[in-house]
């Protein structure tokens, strides 16, 4: 993916977040992720049902490399069942890691495929998916 598109994809995802909402709904999971360093503080309120991910929505604030990576995880995860939601997050982890991955699995979280480069934006991009996988590791202990 060329660097401009990876620019655009996150830029938009910015000023345009998907599922960025309140919650007022006690069937959903809610699960913070804050990062001590900086600004991104976020509730991420998650709905499963049987073992599928129904629905995900976020409120807080974050720069715009967290709020970004919320949006496109949230769109990659809604629907998934918690196998695939875990295989999923395990390939970011790995894109930001530079270990091996399937972009296949990643979509438009490629855009994210640089940011090893840099130790403290990477904290920034996994925030949301600290806060999932913490959330579906509860869910499945129950």
């Amino acid at each position: 993916m060329e660097s401009e598109l990876k620019r655009e994809i996150i830029l938009e995802h910015f000023q345009n977040p998907l599922n960025k909402e309140n919650v007022n709904d006690d069937n959903y999971k809610l699960v913070n992720t804050r990062n001590p360093n900086c600004i991104d503080n976020l509730d991420i309120y998650i709905l499963f049902k049987e073992d599928l991910i129904k629905d995900i929505k976020f409120t807080g604030e974050a720069c715009a490399i967290s709020t970004a990576s919320t949006s496109i995880m949230i769109k990659n995860l809604i629907g998934k069942s918690l196998k695939d939601a875990k295989l999923y997050i395990t390939n970011f982890y790995h894109m930001c890691d530079e270990l091996e991955y399937n972009e296949e699995l990643l979509n438009e979280a490629l855009a994210f495929s640089d940011i090893y480069k840099q130790n403290n934006r990477k904290n920034c991009a996994l925030l949301p998916y600290k806060g999932v996988l913490k959330a579906l590791e509860e869910y499945e202990e129950k």
